[in-house]
């Protein structure tokens, strides 16, 4: 049995001020940055074998941060695009509580969640799913099933992807999960 461990990136200045961030290559906050040795905390006991991040700077900063707060700066760190965020077309960089005001609630949460509104000139969270799970069967899966313990460090929706696959969560439930900064899920993989 292996452990799947998925993480969200620690808070990023833009998740801080509210902002659509998508494939905008952000920092982590001040804030974000403390935060790593408690969410280390959390991975303390486990075995960790590889990591698997996106290339987006705030989820390459929390997996060396974890890393580093557990000791554990040998272990292999594995980077590819197909774990970055949903791509928020013309929302990037835009306060989410302004386009709230313009375009309502439900509108905006519709782009932010749902499986298949894509918003303006951007991915709909099936896009996202559509390009994580094939890395995840060919790569992170593969691990796995080599008794690999594995931690992905990733941003919201391309961890919402992964989680819809893994708990087979429906087109129309996907939209009520929410994964915090900072948050963990595990997984055991037989």
């Amino acid at each position: 049995m292996a452990n799947l461990l998925l993480l969200r990136h620690l808070q990023s200045q833009w998740n801080k001020e509210n902002r659509f961030t998508g494939w905008t290559d952000i920092s982590l906050s001040e804030e974000g940055r403390k935060s790593a040795k408690e969410v280390a905390q959390k991975l303390a006991g486990f075995k960790i074998d590889k990591v698997y991040t996106s290339p987006l700077i705030r989820n390459r900063e929390t997996a060396s941060l974890i890393l580093e707060n557990l000791g554990k700066s040998d272990v292999p760190i594995i980077t590819d695009k197909a774990l970055n965020e949903r791509h928020y077309g013309k929302l990037q960089g835009l306060n989410k509580n302004e386009l709230k005001a313009k375009y309502g609630e439900e509108q905006v949460r519709l782009w932010r969640r749902s499986w298949d509104q894509a918003p303006p000139e951007g991915e709909s969270l099936k896009d996202v799913h559509n390009r994580v799970i094939p890395f995840y069967e060919n790569y992170i899966k593969k691990d796995l099933e080599a008794g690999k313990n594995i931690l992905v460090v990733a941003s919201h929706n391309s961890l919402r992807a992964l989680v819809k696959h893994l708990e087979r969560i429906s087109d129309e439930e996907i939209i009520n999960l929410e994964i915090s900064t900072g948050e963990l899920k595990k997984y055991e993989i037989e």
